[in-house]
């Protein structure tokens, strides 16, 4: 079975039956997807971080399960351990909920760095150590982790090397109050992810991801990409640049926006769609700058802003 790009629209439609009014947000989170990256969703609670997640699991039929982290959470817990088996005494291992096709990190940044940690593998090779033995996760495998960006206490903030793995970082915002007051009257008597049926399955979403790596992308698009990167490194309020992973992160996310708009090539537009939730949080601020009260995302901006666009 072939997919075509209008099969895209169709899931960002169908993903819209629940998330009223951030068609833009779940354009990202669906780029993120067919690009085969994780997405960070950094907002207020109540906004629809975890309804997101499920609703983007039963479009696909894709199993999901949820972690909420908490200080005294192991990383065990996360990817699974070795049991006694008391018939014959061996040891054999139990998976963890990363075993599934979409995790939901739930305030990913209130575990100790050691039990973060435990994501790392899982994230960047899709498979997880444990005992010396490797073991290989679902495919496809996609993690969505939410914390709050408000309430620090008791928190451990993401290291760089975590936030790398995050292909994109997204925020989804108070609704407008047309689709405030729609969503209460549409939820009087259920919930609309009680009703919403898949549309599509996993190997759907692997044909999508291959056709997504088959956009091409001129070697003048690709070297306006390069310098956007480089651009970040030499920045004089930037303590440190995106690195190379994040050059792939926006090279592979610039290929699945132009497919999800009907292109089978990237022009600059899509770089420059991309730059803020794929590079702001690869970056830092060097002191002066964050205590001129300026962020990642004007920079990144402003990084735009001087690298000349290819004609």
């Amino acid at each position: 079975m072939r997919v075509a790009q209008a099969d895209g629209a169709r899931i960002l439609a169908h993903l819209e039956r629940v998330i009223l009014g951030k068609r833009d947000e779940l354009g990202l989170l669906l780029t993120a997807v067919l690009a085969g990256g994780h997405v960070l969703l950094e907002d207020v609670p109540g906004v629809g971080k975890t309804t997101l997640a499920r609703a983007l699991a039963r479009t696909f039929r894709l199993d999901f399960k949820r972690v909420q982290f908490t200080p005294d959470l192991m990383p065990t817990d996360i990817v699974g351990s070795m049991v006694l088996r008391p018939q014959d005494g061996t040891f054999e291992f139990h998976p963890g909920p990363v075993f599934t096709h979409i995790l939901l990190a739930d305030e990913v940044n209130r575990a100790s760095p050691r039990t973060q940690s435990a994501l790392l593998e899982a994230m960047s090779e899709g498979q997880v150590t444990t005992e010396g033995v490797s073991r290989a996760l679902a495919e496809p495998f996609f993690v969505v982790a939410t914390q709050n960006p408000l309430d620090y206490e008791g928190t451990y903030p993401l290291p760089e090397a975590q936030l790398d793995r995050f292909l994109m970082r997204l925020r989804l915002g108070y609704p407008a109050a047309e689709q405030e007051l729609e969503m209460l009257y549409g939820q009087q008597t259920r919930h609309p992810l009680e009703t919403l049926e898949p549309i599509a399955s996993g190997d759907d979403l692997r044909r999508m991801q291959a056709a997504v790596r088959a956009v091409h992308v001129e070697p003048r698009v690709g070297r306006y990409l390069v310098e956007v990167v480089r651009a970040t490194r030499a920045h004089a309020e930037l303590a440190l640049g995106v690195s190379p992973r994040g050059a792939l992160a926006i090279f592979h996310g610039a290929q699945a926006r132009a497919w999800l708009q009907g292109r089978d090539y990237v022009n600059p537009d899509d770089v420059q769609a991309l730059a803020v939730p794929t590079l702001a949080h690869r970056v830092a601020l060097r002191p002066q700058a964050r205590y001129a009260g300026k962020d990642a995302a004007r920079l990144v901006a402003d990084v735009l802003a001087d690298v000349r666009v290819p004609t």
